[in-house]
């Protein structure tokens, strides 16, 4: 066992409604962290079927993509296939596997839609490359002034979105049937909501509430965060075509500070910090219109998977049944197109 793995089993929760069925909508694997995920140094299928064991039924996932196991040869443009060709290889593999573990329906890979028309060419390629799984492309836009703020890691324009090179690639997605995996900090919504509201035909899923930072310039305000970010989120959810991922909001740049404590969080703790972000973003969109997600091994740095998990169902408690099955499985099959289990 590793140091932050018996760090996560401080916290040992009982599984809630382990029989509900799910679709974890957001992970992604590496064969080789970043310096800043050091606590998870790979993640591939054994240490997905691992976490997706641990007590919650989890049928399928949807991986998304996070710059790994690219080309090194050939068009630059191309060599983001490197890493829709590796993780088709694992979907391949999860689907000979035993009828318990949790299969990968759906991959989101890279683009760069700064191409503009001359994207389609790479979008077309990874479609191929996907096996049948290929299902839209993300765009990290994750950027900010401060440099106490991380950028993503292709260190895009701030203002990207409004980009007529961006948007002319971006045109590009609905008549392949892609989707776009919108990934930035809540002060760029805005951006996202004009681009929805220019491509209605397009289907958006927004990533982690919009990325609500929380270091930085950010950190100690986040009551007045908080406000700008639901106006922010009220706008967006107005635009039909636009979806939201409920998760991803205990990393260390949303300023919660878990993953720094001697004991790592529990699902009561995230629920009393986080419901209202839960809460008004399952209002304003509809539980139809959101899907829960791990963004592990992400994730991970704060919060075993069976605890997050636990807390998802802890903020659906006092939805219905068919409202639970959206927020949990049915949005997710829908957006992704994903194929139900034989």
């Amino acid at each position: 066992m590793t140091d932050h793995a018996a760090w996560l089993a401080q916290v040992d929760e009982a599984t809630l409604e382990p029989e509900r069925p799910i679709v974890d909508s957001h992970h992604h694997f590496w064969r080789r962290a970043y310096a800043s995920y050091a606590y998870c140094p790979r993640y591939l299928l054994p240490e997905l079927w691992e976490d997706t064991g641990s007590g919650h039924r989890i049928e399928q996932t949807v991986f998304i993509e996070c710059s790994v196991e690219y080309r090194e040869v050939g068009p630059e443009a191309m060599h983001p296939l490197g890493e829709t060709e590796f993780v088709a290889e694992i979907a391949t593999a999860a689907a000979a596997g035993p009828a318990a573990k949790a299969r990968i329906g759906g991959i989101v890979g890279h683009a760069d839609l700064r191409l503009g028309a001359a994207v389609e060419d790479v979008l077309a390629a990874q479609i191929e490359a996907g096996r049948g799984r290929f299902r839209g492309i993300r765009y990290s836009a994750a950027q900010d002034p401060s440099d106490a703020i991380r950028a993503a890691r292709k260190n895009p324009p701030i203002d990207v979105y409004a980009r007529t090179d961006f948007r002319e690639g971006f045109a590009r997605l609905a008549g392949l049937g892609l989707s776009f995996d919108a990934w930035h900090y809540h002060p760029q919504t805005p951006g996202l909501t004009d681009l929805a509201r220019a491509f209605p035909e397009t289907t958006i899923v927004l990533d982690h509430f919009g990325g609500v930072l929380g270091i930085g310039p950010y950190a100690g305000r986040r009551d007045e965060i908080f406000e700008t970010w639901k106006r922010d989120i009220a706008a967006l959810a107005r635009c039909p075509n636009v979806v939201a991922k409920l998760g991803g909001l205990v990393m260390p740049v949303n300023g919660f500070g878990w993953h720094e404590r001697d004991r790592p969080a529990t699902s009561d703790e995230i629920v009393a910090a986080q419901r209202p972000y839960y809460m008004h973003t399952i209002e304003q969109f509809g539980p139809d219109r959101c899907m829960f997600e791990s963004n592990f091994p992400v994730d991970k740095c704060a919060v075993s998977y069976n605890v997050l998990w636990n807390a998802f169902k802890k903020m659906a408690a006092g939805f219905s049944d068919d409202e639970k099955d959206a927020l949990f499985r049915a949005t997710a099959m829908r957006v992704y197109r994903l194929d139900p289990i034989a």
